[in-house]
């Protein structure tokens, strides 16, 4: 049974930064970061697939990076330059295959998420 715990959510002012991690007890080959808004549906943020391919939504590319420690069984996403549309529940996600989308639909374990809240 894949679990995944997010962890470093929290409030920030526009322009500055945080560090989101998931600890998960297994993995598939894919791995993302999903966030959802009140009152929005639920969007990709960033896939990797083998701790090398990432993949970003046109809304964070340049800003997030997705990473993978394997040793440490964590996934990261490091956000940057955040914006008051990044506040959101941030969402760890896992799915089989070798090309990791930005769907949702595609990822079949998660995490319950942690809040980020950004304010100007």
């Amino acid at each position: 049974q894949v679990q995944m715990v997010e962890s470093g959510g929290g409030s920030a002012q526009a322009g500055g930064s945080l560090k989101l991690s998931c600890k998960y007890t297994s993995r598939q080959e894919c791995m993302g970061w999903f966030r959802q808004a009140p009152g929005k549906e639920r969007e990709g943020v960033a896939s990797i697939y083998g701790g090398f391919f990432a993949m970003y939504a046109d809304s964070v590319r340049g800003r997030f990076t997705i990473s993978l420690d394997n040793f440490e069984n964590t996934l990261y996403l490091q956000m940057n330059n955040l914006t008051i549309e990044d506040t959101a529940m941030y969402f760890c996600a896992t799915a089989p295959g070798k090309v990791c989308p930005l769907r949702p639909s595609e990822y079949n374990y998660w995490g319950q998420g942690t809040q980020v809240a950004v304010s100007s």
